[in-house]
């Protein structure tokens, strides 16, 4: 039955046919209720009617369903209507395996990632007791993420059941599994399959095996006229080996293909994750095992074709030795090139370097500003994604370059460089760093504030090598593993001169002394340490003579290069180094391009800078809309207050041993509430100070747990109660909301505990309402319920308050809140960074919501407040930083010789 576009099944409204054959239709829809792009897979009559078959099918796809794998397309839901039963499966765009092999064989580097990459999803599904079953290029999909594999395992029906000696049809009368059916499409069935006997996992491994045959010699391990013929083919004969078809195939590709495709599965791979490996291995052993096979090849020749080259060989020897010998006190050659992001990304943060210098890890945000990680090798002209790393940060590799470290989501997490599933390590709110030893022990600075900690790369619990002592110190950050394992240096913001800077420290704690007053990241490469500073606007890479073995340093620092990109704040210059191979972030001008504060209106247009909030962050425009609060400092920040019409900054704190942040002014402007962090001389919590910058600052709520972070972020227009959030002001993965009266007692009412998390929180100008953002569902939501001041009173201090009401007012994830100045209006932003409009009518104790509009869509610098809106709702100023990461890379071979001669 064809589908037209427009027809629906469920929810699911038909686009346009994707293809069509003997497993059913395949259609592109759109799914109505989450607004996203599916596919779906009309199966046959067959299957839609045999209620065997459906019974089966539907039993296999909840258990298929619950497979996550980057390397497995996605089932979303199953249905049945109009007598046709469906499935719903993830859209993914790129070519089948079978339409690239009409173009020829895969290059060796692209045909084993493939081959590990699917290998990969078939142990996941193995483990998960659901053998494929019809492992062919048509059911393998090519993407920008990688192969990704098809169909998998859901209940095919059964083909006429045959003879193995004759081939003649005769009809099977049970399910489609069982012992005598034959599943699944010939060329690339395992023996047992031909002969109609159960299966496992390992007859998908010989499918495999055809697989990797064909896409790496471009011809099918077996082949024939007929079924009959390729059947008698796959039972009884062995293919060519691929090295006589495909010349300079290293010797192990040979010897893993013909184990998988062995008649016997007790003689096959026992697993798809020691082929997998076996792959992997392969791949990273390069062309060194090509030249082994080529020769080995040529072995059998006519003794004076082997004497002449034997000859030949050893001609070549003398020239290349004698070529050497003329070289040998030459210095290798400078290379200088630049490097640019993919299309429709910028870089995000800090490349790296791979140990073996030929591989970049780069940091990239979409158009929609969500980050992942990327890997560039140096001989290829573009990069590809690694699956599974949206939303990381601060990156870095395993010592033998084979796994990648990374923070996301509130984890320490892993994952392989040849792809994979990523692992989460252990718990990292918002870390500051982290590097990974030989030995296998990564070693982090889990969150602002805390200490350095060690990991084993398997898993398990972290365990402290270094306590912050808050007497001296505000952080650790960077920590970075020198050669031997044992030791490592990291950055210490001290809060006194006297104890910032660079530290070389032991795993056992006997060693822990400052070695120079840099802060912020460094790396260690071919007997020198370098690291960045700032020289007026730009910044320079600097480089001093170091003996990682015992922490001293040997000579004057020297200049590497200059107009590197930093940024302020978390101390990053952007650079990474490994052997020969250095690579950092331009900004040869040392043009503006990190932090600004940016006045926008309704449909995005740019309208003005405030001039005085390069490198900001947190911000709130004053009750009239003439001023703007923002904190600004390195390495701590403060408080700054500016005039909307005159660029003339005026800074409010002077305190530079601590970070400060998230203003909130009182209702006649008069005050600013702040936070002040962990780490500091005071006691963490929050502050108000006169905005005229006169007075002391006061304390006026302290958080309840000693290693909690307390900030405001509303005050109600009568004055009387202050909004904060107790929790992780960064990941946002751990938070509630309070209520503080600003007078009597100080003690704060717990307004809002959710399950995940809550944040955000904004009185209604009326001060009848609270909206705020929690994560109980799963991902950040937009919500509001009624505030009642008489009720605050007659709570106990750090008790709950009862809330009958609540209202959701967004519907696919939101975050930052912000109600206009007359209450008629609220605004959020989606998790696409787009901006949208929620109208609000209220009426006593009524509250109704009117229909969403989307304004504009502009990335923007996470923080506790990283906009506000004028009071008319016409203006939006938000802390941008959509133009860091557009300059080009640039990228050094033998970047020593860049200060030889200097």
């Amino acid at each position: 039955m064809a589908l037209a576009p427009g027809n629906k099944l469920g929810p699911y409204e038909i686009v346009s046919p994707l293809g069509a054959g003997g497993m059913g239709e395949v259609y592109r829809a759109r799914d109505t209720r989450l607004e996203r792009t599916v596919a779906i897979k009309i199966l046959p009559q067959e299957l839609s009617h045999d209620p065997v078959h459906k019974q089966r099918f539907e039993r296999e796809a909840k258990t298929i369903s619950s497979l996550n794998h980057p390397h497995i397309c996605v089932l979303h839901d199953v249905g049945s209507q109009y007598g046709l039963s469906y499935l719903v499966m993830e859209c993914l765009e790129g070519e089948t395996l079978a339409k690239r092999l009409e173009k020829g064989p895969l290059p060796l580097e692209q045909a084993l990632k493939f081959g590990a990459q699917i290998a990969d999803a078939l142990d996941k599904a193995h483990r998960a007791g659901i053998v494929h079953r019809d492992l062919k290029p048509g059911n393998i999909m090519l993407t920008a993420s990688g192969a990704k594999l098809l169909d998998f395992g859901l209940a095919k029906p059964a083909v006429a059941l045959t003879s193995a000696a004759t081939l003649t049809v005769s009809t099977p009368s049970f399910p489609v599994t069982q012992q005598g059916t034959i599943v699944g499409t010939f060329q690339y069935m395992s023996p047992e399959q031909v002969e109609g006997k159960e299966l496992d996992g390992r007859s998908d491994i010989f499918s495999l095996g055809a697989v990797l045959y064909e896409i790496v010699t471009g011809k099918r391990a077996f082949e024939g006229k007929s079924q009959f013929s390729v059947a008698s083919a796959i039972l009884e004969k062995e293919p060519s080996p691929i090295s006589t078809i495909r010349l300079m195939t290293p010797p192990g590709l040979d010897r893993v293909v013909k184990k998988c495709l062995a008649k016997e599965p007790d003689e096959r791979w026992q697993s798809a994750s020691d082929l997998k490996s076996e792959l992997s291995w392969i791949a990273e052993s390069g062309s060194q095992t090509g030249v082994a096979a080529s020769v080995f090849g040529r072995r059998r020749r006519r003794p004076q074709v082997a004497w002449i080259a034997a000859a030949a060989a050893a001609v070549a020897l003398v020239l290349l030795l004698t070529g050497y010998l003329r070289l040998a006190n030459a210095h290798p050659p400078l290379v200088i090139s630049s490097i640019t992001p993919p299309a429709d990304t910028r870089f995000a943060g800090v490349p790296k370097v791979s140990p073996d210098g030929r591989t970049l890890l780069l940091v990239l945000a979409g158009a929609h500003g969500r980050n992942s990680l990327w890997l560039r090798p140096l001989d290829s002209a573009s990069a590809q994604p690694l699956a599974g790393t949206e939303g990381a940060y601060r990156p870095f590799w395993s010592h033998d370059g084979r796994w990648v470290g990374f923070f996301a989501d509130g984890s320490l997490k892993t994952v392989q460089t040849s792809g994979g599933g990523v692992l989460t390590i252990c718990d990292a709110p918002f870390s500051m760093g982290g590097s990974w030893s030989e030995q296998g022990i990564i070693l982090f600075v889990p969150q602002l504030g805390a200490g350095i900690y060690k990991v084993p790369a398997s898993g398990g619990s972290p365990t402290p090598v270094l306590n912050l002592d808050r007497s001296k110190f505000g952080d650790f950050s960077h920590p970075e593993f020198l050669p031997d394992g044992m030791h490592f240096t990291y950055s210490a913001s001290g809060f006194e001169t006297a104890n910032t800077g660079t530290y070389f420290a032991s795993l056992d704690g006997r060693e822990n002394r400052l070695i120079a007053h840099a802060t912020g990241n460094r790396e260690y490469a071919s007997g020198y340490l370098l690291f960045w500073q700032v020289n007026g606007s730009t910044g320079e890479l600097m480089a001093v003579a170091f003996d990682p073995t015992n922490g001293k340093v040997k000579s004057d620092p020297k200049l590497v290069a200059q107009g590197i990109e930093y940024l302020i704040g978390p101390d990053e210059g952007r650079f990474s180094v490994s052997g020969g191979t250095l690579v950092f972030e331009s900004n040869p001008t040392g043009a503006e391009t990190g932090l600004k504060l940016t006045w926008f209106d309704r449909t995005g247009k740019k309208i003005s800078v405030v001039g005085g909030g390069q490198n900001g962050s947190d911000l709130k425009i004053s009750p009239d809309g003439q001023r703007v609060a923002y904190a600004k400092g390195d390495p701590n920040s403060d408080l700054w207050i500016q005039e909307v019409k005159r660029d003339v900054p005026m800074r409010l704190t002077f305190d530079t041993s601590v970070d400060k942040g998230a203003p909130v002014w009182s209702p006649d402007g008069g005050e600013i509430l702040f936070d002040i962090a962990l780490g500091g001389k005071r006691p963490a919590g929050v502050y108000r100070k006169s905005s005229s910058g006169t007075g002391n600052e006061e304390m006026v709520a302290q958080p309840k747990d000693s290693d909690a972070m307390l900030w405001p972020t509303d005050w109600s227009k009568d004055g009387k109660f202050i909004l904060c959030v107790q929790g992780e002001i960064v990941s946002r993965n751990r938070g509630e909301i309070w209520v503080a009266p600003i007078s009597a007692d100080h003690k704060p009412r717990v307004l809002v505990r959710a399950a995940g998390a809550a944040y955000d929180g904004q009185f209604s100008p009326d001060g009848r309402w609270v909206a705020y953002v929690s994560k109980e569902s799963g991902h950040e939501q937009v919500y509001v319920v009624p505030f009642d001041g008489d009720q605050m009173s007659k709570t106990a201090p750090f008790e709950q308050v009862e809330i009958t009401k609540r209202w959701q007012v967004s519907a696919n994830g939101g975050a930052y809140p912000r109600w206009r100045r007359d209450g008629k209006e609220l605004f959020y932003v989606d998790p696409e960074d787009q901006f949208v409009a929620v109208g609000v009518e209220t009426k006593g104790t009524s509250f109704s919501l009117g229909e969403a509009r989307p304004l504009f869509r502009e990335n923007f610098f996470r923080a506790a407040s990283p906009y506000d809106v004028s009071s008319d709702g016409q203006r939006f100023l938000i802390n941008t930083s959509a133009e860091l990461g557009t300059l080009p890379l640039t990228l050094v071979i033998n970047w020593k010789e860049l200060f030889r001669n200097k």
